[in-house]
C-alpha cells in the first residue's frame, strides 16, 4: 500500500504551509487565548480557498476530498494551533450536512457566507438531559400553519456564543424515528443566548434556549426519519476532531523535541538522557500510529461520509495519544511547558476536551465493539 500523497497532495500542502507560516505562524500565541472567533483568519482562509475544501465547485467549495481538509488541518495547525479551529468550521460537521442534504436555496442563504469567512454554523446536539443518549433529545419542532414552533435548549455547543445560524436537531415525533433538523438564524424571536461561560480549554459557549421559534418549512433541513443521515455527517465531523488531535499533539512534540535539543541540566542535553529518549520514542509511535488511522477513515471516506467504525477507532485512540503526547511533550519542557509562554499547555488542555466532544471515548468504543461483535449493545436499562 501506498502511503505517500499524490503529487496535487504535495503541491495543496506545500501551498498551504507557505500560507500558514507566513500569515498565522507570527500571531499564534496570543491568538490561541483571544475569546471569540478569529474572523480576520476565517477571512485569510476563505481567500486562500481553505474553506468548503470538501464542498462541490457548484455549490461554491473546492471540489477536494477529506484528506485535502485533513491535510489543511495539520498545516495550520503546524504554526498556529488556534486557527485549525477555523478548518474545522469551514469543512467538516455542519457544513457538509449542508453540503449534502441542504436545498439549494439553502445552501445560497447559509453555506456561501460560511465558505466566505463570512459566517460560523454551530450544530446543537447536546441538552441538559440528553449528551451522548443525543436520541433522548427533548426540543420539539410543533407544527404550525406552514411551519413549526421550536421549544428546549441546548448545551455545550461550540461556537453558539456568537454562532450566525445553528442548526438544530430537533423532535417531530418519538422515537429515533422522529428526530430531524432545522436552520435557525441569529437574531430570531425566541432564540435566547445564555451568559457565555468558558470550558477548560477558553472556548466559550452559550446555553442556546428556544422559546416558541417560529421556524418555516423552508428552515427545515431533515425532517421525521432525518437522524441517522445527520449522525453520517457528524462522522466527519469527527475526522476533523481527530485531525485537530493528533496536530496540536504533533505541535506540543515539536516543541518539545526542539526544547530537548537545546535545554541542558547536569551538564548535558536533555536529549542525551535515556529517560526522556524513551518518551520521545513512545510520542513518536502514537503519532505515526494515530496518523495511519486517520488517514485511513479520511481516504476510504473519498468524497462521502467516512466509515462509522473506522471513523470510531480513530478518533478513540487519537484522543487518547493527542492528550498523551501533549502532556509528556510539557512535563518535558518543565516549568516552560506548564507557561502561557509557550503553547504546549493550551494544545493539552484542547486535546483534553476533545476526549469528550464529538463522542466520547467510551461511547466510541461501544460502537467499536458492536462492529467487532456484528450486534447492538442497547445502553438503555
Amino acid at each position: 500500500m501506498d502511503f505517500r500523497f499524490t503529487p496535487e497532495e504535495e503541491r495543496f500542502r506545500d501551498s498551504v504551509r507557505r500560507f500558514a507560516q507566513k500569515h498565522l505562524a507570527p500571531g499564534a500565541r496570543p491568538r490561541a487565548h483571544e475569546p471569540g472567533y478569529p474572523w480576520d483568519v476565517a477571512k485569510a482562509m476563505a481567500a486562500q480557498g481553505l474553506l468548503g475544501i470538501t464542498v462541490a465547485q457548484a455549490d461554491g467549495g473546492q471540489g477536494g476530498s477529506l484528506i485535502d481538509a485533513v491535510i489543511a488541518i495539520e498545516e495550520v495547525a503546524a504554526a498556529c494551533p488556534r486557527s485549525a479551529d477555523v478548518v474545522q468550521a469551514g469543512n467538516f460537521g455542519p457544513v457538509r450536512v449542508l453540503a449534502e442534504y441542504a436545498s439549494e436555496s439553502q445552501k445560497k442563504k447559509f453555506l456561501g457566507p460560511i465558505i466566505r469567512g463570512e459566517a460560523v454554523i454551530s450544530v446543537g446536539m447536546t441538552e441538559p438531559e440528553a449528551g451522548s443518549a443525543v436520541t433522548e433529545l427533548k426540543t420539539t419542532a410543533t407544527p404550525d400553519g406552514d411551519g413549526y414552533r421550536i421549544n428546549g435548549s441546548k448545551v455545550f455547543t461550540t461556537h453558539s456564543a456568537y454562532a450566525d445560524v445553528i442548526l438544530a436537531y430537533v423532535r417531530f415525533g418519538p422515537g429515533v424515528g422522529g428526530i430531524g433538523s432545522v436552520l435557525l438564524e441569529k437574531g430570531v424571536a425566541g432564540l435566547k443566548r445564555g451568559k457565555a461561560s468558558a470550558f477548560m480549554s477558553g472556548e466559550e459557549w452559550a446555553e442556546l434556549v428556544f422559546e416558541n421559534v417560529y421556524v418555516p418549512k423552508e428552515s427545515v433541513l431533515l425532517g421525521e426519519g432525518g437522524f441517522k443521515k445527520q449522525i453520517a455527517g457528524f462522522n466527519v465531523e469527527r475526522i476533523g476532531n481527530t485531525a485537530r488531535s493528533l496536530a496540536l499533539a504533533r505541535y506540543a512534540y515539536e516543541r518539545a523535541r526542539q526544547w530537548a535539543l537545546q535545554r541542558r541540566q547536569f551538564g548535558k542535553l536533555l536529549c542525551e538522557f535515556q529517560g526522556l529518549q524513551w518518551k520521545f520514542a513512545d510520542m513518536k509511535i502514537k503519532l505515526d500510529a494515530g496518523q495511519l488511522l486517520l488517514y485511513r477513515a479520511a481516504a476510504n471516506a473519498d468524497r462521502g461520509f467516512p466509515s462509522p467504525e473506522e471513523t470510531a477507532i480513530a478518533k478513540a485512540y487519537c484522543n487518547q495519544a493527542g492528550f498523551e503526547v501533549a502532556s509528556e511533550a510539557l512535563q518535558a519542557m518543565g516549568g516552560l511547558g506548564y507557561s502561557q509562554e509557550e503553547l504546549v499547555e493550551y494544545c493539552m488542555r484542547r486535546c483534553r476536551g476533545w476526549m469528550i466532544a464529538g463522542g466520547s471515548i467510551e461511547i466510541l468504543k461501544n460502537r467499536i465493539a458492536e462492529a467487532v461483535f456484528e450486534r447492538s449493545f442497547p445502553q438503555r436499562g
